[in-house]
């Protein structure tokens, strides 16, 4: 297949991405990391690319100081890049035949990597779980579940959100005919649209310390400025005259704030703090506003 389809470190992703994993690094190359996120933002080719190069980085490599940078490398990919990277991450072809290959009992790859994996499949399933497209992966961890395998323990501290990057309007004014064209200013960025508070697989109430409220109360944020951001962009958007570009955009926004909502409900149910719990309700009741606003519009 690499006959084929060429050396997969020759794409100008797969140059970033041999680097940023090569053995030789004392630490993480987050420049270099932070390029790659770019690189598959920016360019049509660069997911497919990037999955290539990691999966012949991941792919029976027993250097595991490769394969940890690795990971890092996929974990940032997929907190910083946007939904046609994650079709190809949680899908089964990757999780099974690259991630789960690397824990497998004939591989014995040391504590440190089984952790960083599996870790890795959890925290995808719980974050993907309400995307149709995306549940290769819970499938893939349900099915080690049932197998006995034993996760990471999860809490608010340890599990970090799932974060797509801001995304740019691109600026749509015409220049005036016959004049010389302007310079074009610089995009104003919008509010991230992925930011989904996760939930530890523990049962019970959820007694959060004054720092997990404070943070959670800023991932809340998030979801209002979300909600926010949708609601112009319906005020202004013209069915069958939407730009494509805001049309793309508007779904990924309802996609992730569904996502979010799902998020947002489990905790009302859970966190036992009564002020907390308000401001979930509050947020929740927003955002059903919202989608029916959304669906009105559709």
């Amino acid at each position: 297949m690499e006959f084929l389809l060429g050396n997969p470190y020759s794409t100008p992703v797969g140059q970033c991405l041999e680097k940023a994993t090569d053995g030789g690094l004392q630490a993480e190359d987050w420049t270099l990391n932070m390029e790659i996120c770019d690189i598959i933002n920016e360019t049509e080719e660069g997911p497919k690319d990037a999955i290539r190069a990691l999966k012949k980085r991941l792919s029976g490599n027993r250097n595991y100081r490769e394969v940890m940078l690795g990971l890092t490398v996929l974990e940032t990919c997929v907190k910083n890049c946007g939904h046609r990277f994650h079709v190809l991450v949680a899908n089964r072809d990757f999780i099974d035949g690259v991630l789960v290959k690397i824990i497998s009992p004939k591989t014995n790859p040391p504590t440190i990597v089984q952790d960083k994996v599996l870790a890795l499949i959890q925290a995808w399933a719980d974050a993907f779980r309400s995307s149709p497209d995306l549940t290769g992966v819970v499938h893939i961890y349900e099915e080690l579940k049932r197998k006995g395998i034993e996760f990471p323990m999860a809490d608010l501290d340890t599990l970090s959100p799932i974060h797509t990057p801001q995304r740019v309007r691109p600026n749509t004014h015409p220049h005036t005919t016959g004049a010389a064209p302007a310079p074009a200013p610089a995009p104003a960025p919008l509010t991230p649209i992925l930011q989904i508070p996760h939930i530890p697989n523990v049962q019970g109430p959820i007694t959060a310390n004054p720092e997990q409220i404070a943070r959670l109360r800023s991932e809340l944020d998030i979801v209002r400025g979300n909600t926010k951001v949708m609601s112009e962009m319906l005020t202004e958007m013209v069915p069958g005259q939407e730009d494509s570009s805001d049309l793309e955009l508007l779904q990924e926004l309802n996609r992730t704030c569904r996502a979010m909502q799902q998020r947002v409900v489990e905790l009302i149910s859970r966190v036992s703090n009564e002020e907390v719990t308000e401001e979930l309700l509050h947020v929740n009741d927003d955002l059903n506003n919202i989608f029916l606003r959304y669906e009105r519009w559709a």
